[in-house]
């Protein structure tokens, strides 16, 4: 049996698009890289806003064993139901307290071990949320005594807020990848105590756009300073992941790799 756990995780999946080229490479992915655990951030995959439990439902057939989110997660409110009921699809885990749902998992994966997931959001430029540096600590105290391997994914606008946290959390959780901006960042490493660490994994989806949206919608908003209606685009699709090897015992990550496809190269 190895001794390591091979994590695919995928970002921001953004509406029909983004949901079908995850449904169309997903599975060579997964035998590609040897996958044992697989991640996606789910939060857009309604039409940029949210996502629904046949979506939800989709992604499990085809092979994600957990879900995380953002602060679009909430943009339907039908999706309440769904996380008080689903212990795979998480949300942030340090919005106040009464919110349904839950912000960290422990997926088991039989002979292969335990794998934890923590969601968290920033707070600089967004909501005024508990301080996730210090939820993080406490989620990772609840996941230790079951599995050294913990996974968290940083919902968050600032890149120096995702440096801090992972600085913080260095060698104490096996990778922090972050999402939100939709840009996939040219930062993939290993921190000195073996956490893997990307600023941002970038959007699955249509990149024909500004961030997932038609341009010219986004050049009236930043034009005219007034509202638009929030239309998604839909051309030159990609898939943004990483793939994060780590070691079963220590947790520690060995390798990280990014993987666009297309490449923008």
């Amino acid at each position: 049996m190895s001794q390591h756990i091979n994590i695919l995780f995928i970002g921001d999946i953004n509406g029909k698009p983004g949901l079908n080229i995850v449904s169309k490479l997903l599975k060579q992915y997964l035998q590609k890289y040897e996958i044992d655990f697989c991640v996606a951030n789910g939060e857009n995959t309604d039409e940029g806003k949210s996502i629904t439990e046949d979506q939800a439902r989709i992604l499990f057939d085809l092979g994600v064993h957990v879900i995380t989110s953002g602060n679009h997660i909430w943009d339907n409110w039908k999706v309440k139901a769904l996380l008080a009921k689903e212990k795979h699809i998480l949300r942030p885990l340090n919005y106040p307290k009464g919110n349904p749902g839950y912000g960290f998992a422990v997926y088991d994966l039989k002979e292969k071990g335990q794998v934890g997931v923590i969601n968290l959001q920033g707070r600089t430029y967004m909501q005024p949320l508990d301080d996730p540096f210090e939820t993080a600590d406490w989620a990772i105290s609840k996941i230790e005594p079951q599995t050294r391997v913990i996974l968290l994914d940083l919902h968050a606008e600032a890149t120096a807020e995702k440096m801090a946290l992972g600085w913080h959390l260095d060698g104490r959780i096996s990778a922090l990848v972050g999402t939100h901006t939709h840009i996939p960042t040219a930062d993939a490493r290993i921190l000195p105590k073996g956490t893997a660490y990307i600023t941002d994994v970038g959007m699955t989806g249509p990149y024909d756009s500004v961030i997932g949206m038609k341009k010219e919608i986004a050049i009236k908003r930043f034009q005219h300073q007034t509202p638009y209606k929030f239309e998604l685009a839909e051309h030159d699709v990609r898939m943004c992941a990483v793939v994060i090897r780590v070691e079963r015992e220590t947790g520690k990550a060995t390798t990280i790799e990014q993987v666009i496809f297309p490449s923008f190269l």
